[in-house]
């Protein structure tokens, strides 16, 4: 009798497990738009001083609940200031693609979250010279790896809609370029929506 009713627990527990929904997961898609200050660009004792310039990010992702992962496009600009104190014209752009995982904690209502990725970047400096210089303007393009940390809350606005704001860390790894090895880092303030569905 004893070894019947071991049989049936273990049959019923069995059922119980197969009939387990698989862990929910949601799917979402996020727009960003901000500020973003670029530090000074380096290279063989010479500075480059940029200007605050913006960011926009988009993602799409998966959201298991306290925890997501997500694919992520972006770009940002800033114009040139200054070089060695002489006045720059141009720009300096990077395009990101990034792979992100994102904590969130649950504060009732609101949701923080700690994120981080890793993926390449494109860095380019467009039309750089001298303000007043006659001297042909530079243009350079350079893929390296990146990295980004940051931080965020997101609020609920709607079902499925969470207004989102994001502090963000987001640097290169040393390239090279005619100007010698250098890299590039930026802080960013961001604000946009993730929807879930």
């Amino acid at each position: 009798m004893k070894k019947h009713l071991s049989l049936l627990t273990a049959f019923l527990a069995a059922g119980s497990l197969s009939t387990t929904p698989a862990l929910a997961v949601e799917h979402y898609v996020s727009a960003f738009g901000g500020v973003s200050w670029m530090g000074d660009v380096s290279a063989q004792g010479s500075h480059a001083k940029l200007d605050a310039g913006y960011a926009v990010l988009g993602a799409v992702g998966c959201d298991y609940g306290s925890y997501r992962f997500e694919a992520e496009a972006g770009y940002a600009d800033n114009n040139l200031k200054s070089f060695n104190g002489l006045d720059l014209e141009g720009n300096v752009a990077v395009y990101s693609l990034m792979a992100n995982g994102a904590y969130d904690f649950d504060a009732g209502g609101v949701t923080p979250y700690l994120m981080a990725g890793v993926g390449i970047a494109q860095a380019g400096a467009h039309n750089a010279k001298v303000t007043g210089s006659t001297a042909l303007p530079v243009a350079q393009n350079e893929t390296t790896l990146a990295y980004q940390v940051g931080a965020g809350v997101a609020v609920p606005i709607a079902d499925n809609v969470n207004l989102d704001a994001r502090y963000r860390y987001f640097a290169t790894t040393d390239f090279s370029t005619s100007f010698g090895n250098m890299n590039l880092d930026s802080h960013n303030l961001l604000l946009g929506l993730r929807v879930n569905f």
